[in-house]
């Protein structure tokens, strides 16, 4: 083999290399939790991907916050291209799959059916690779350690913590909702105070104004008469 050819070998494993360290961050952590509000203007629809590991778990619901009727549609898809959760025009909604190939999720929000409003939607999306714990339990087993109960009960603790964090979030959210919803009523029941005021001082002014020109008398000739 020439020079160029050791040239051409090794700048492939540089290449290759290069790949394998610029890998991102998220796809090698064997949890991943993320929180986010996005505004969906009216007529609009917009789509989000997650990268899901192979056999990991992905969860993955929204709640609209604020906004028109309170509805948005919600539809997912899996790394085929699937829909596995079909467009449903609801308040909330979540779905759990357990991915088997791996790859990205398309979360889409649909907000095409309102016109005029925008609404504002809190996305709440999780990856979790519970293969991880075996993988762990492995190596410590190559180390002659027998920890099969302490690993039990870490993956036991961990799966609690993740519910507990979805009860949270959902908490979290309903209670999001629920202030928006008041501060909505707020403003509303305020603005109809004030154009109800204004209407009732408008009147009265107007009715004052007309009962003091039915007092008034106009004079003939030269005399002036007032009642």
């Amino acid at each position: 083999m020439n020079l160029f050819g050791h040239l051409f070998i090794v700048g492939t494993v540089i290449v290759l290399a290069k790949c394998e360290t610029t890998r991102p961050w998220y796809e090698t952590l064997p949890a991943v939790a993320m929180d986010y509000k996005v505004h969906i203007d009216a007529g609009k629809e917009d789509c989000y991907y997650q990268y899901v590991n192979p056999g990991a778990t992905f969860f993955v619901s929204f709640q609209v916050l604020r906004g028109g009727d309170g509805k948005a549609g919600f539809a997912v898809r899996n790394p085929n291209g699937e829909i596995v959760h079909p467009y449903q025009w609801r308040t909330n909604a979540d779905y759990q799959d357990q991915s088997g190939v791996g790859g990205y999720y398309s979360v889409c929000i649909d907000n095409q059916f309102s016109r005029f409003a925008g609404k504002l939607i809190n996305l709440y999306l999780t990856v979790i690779r519970y293969d991880q714990w075996d993988k762990f339990t492995k190596e410590l087993e190559e180390m002659d350690l027998s920890v099969e109960n302490f690993t039990n009960s870490v993956v036991t603790v961990e799966k609690s913590i993740n519910e507990m964090l979805l009860t949270q979030h959902l908490s979290r959210s309903q209670e999001a909702r629920d202030l928006n919803t008041l501060l909505d009523n707020n403003s509303y029941v305020q603005r109809w105070s004030i154009v109800q005021i204004l209407v009732i001082v408008i009147t009265t002014v107007v009715q004052v104004y007309f009962v003091r020109k039915l007092f008034e008398v106009r004079p003939s000739g030269s005399s002036k008469m007032r009642i």
